[in-house]
């Protein structure tokens, strides 16, 4: 069973540390041949087996989570599946809204990407596949960051999402998320006050019921003015952060086109 801060195994309970430690030392073989307790899952053989090659090690990474989010929140967003570590990604020791979620058992991860795009108190998560890798990377990040240095050097590297963006090419177009579903145009305009736009270069998108999903797309005059936008990345509207990614016009009018 989870609980925010520890892990209880057996009758003395383990700091998540801790056991974020035993994984790492045993691999895969931590996680056994049964998928738990959860009430979604019997004990049945997984429908597949791993003949030459262990199992995939199951982890997701999650994108959008509210700055207050605990490891509580994150185990009710996964209500039903064995959580067995909740790591927070943060940088120059900021939250940055990310975090990689440690299950108990590979089958688990199709359920949780069940949960792609759902609501977490006001805010909509995405969830994606991961890799060991990418977990142990950012376990690495997190301990230089407490410590206020930098990973090895000859460490394997995983790109972050705030490099990605940052080499991305910009087309003058960026995409909004994490926008109040009471935000306007208007709003969006106040913004990037800092620069020239009018109504008809903001584009709100609609969900599937025709109401606002908490995206937006704005079209600069040009490359130059979305990428100098860029600065306001995770900065706030109303008591909302807002993430800014670059885009491209085939991106804009899919998602237009999906809510109307």
């Amino acid at each position: 069973m989870f609980y925010r801060g520890k892990y209880t195994d057996g009758a003395d309970g383990r700091e998540m540390g801790a056991k974020r430690q035993r994984i790492i030392d045993q691999g895969p073989s931590f996680y056994g041949n049964s998928p738990g307790s959860s009430f979604m899952y019997t004990a049945p053989p997984p429908p597949y087996s791993y003949v030459s090659q262990p199992p995939p090690f199951p982890v997701v990474r999650l994108r959008g989570l509210p700055f207050d989010c605990t490891e509580t929140d994150v185990a009710e967003f996964f209500h039903g599946l064995d959580i067995v570590d909740v790591l927070f990604v943060h940088k120059n020791s900021k939250f940055t809204g990310e975090a990689f979620c440690v299950l108990g058992y590979p089958l688990q991860v199709d359920f949780a990407l069940q949960k792609n795009r759902q609501n977490m108190g006001r805010r909509y998560v995405e969830v994606f596949r991961s890799k060991r890798q990418e977990y142990y990377k950012a376990i690495a990040n997190e301990v230089a960051d407490a410590r206020g240095s930098s990973p090895r050097r000859n460490a394997p590297r995983v790109k972050s999402s705030d490099e990605a963006k940052e080499s991305a090419e910009h087309t003058g177009i960026l995409r909004l998320r994490g926008l109040p579903f009471s935000a306007g145009k208007d709003d969006i305009m106040e913004f990037f006050k800092d620069f020239v736009l009018s109504e008809d270069a903001v584009h709100i998108v609609l969900n599937s019921e025709g109401r606002p999903s908490g995206e937006a797309f704005v079209e600069f005059t040009n490359a130059e003015d979305s990428k100098a936008a860029m600065s306001k990345d995770r900065m706030t509207l109303g008591s909302r952060y807002i993430e800014l990614f670059p885009s491209f016009s085939g991106e804009m009018e899919e998602a237009i086109s999906r809510g109307r």
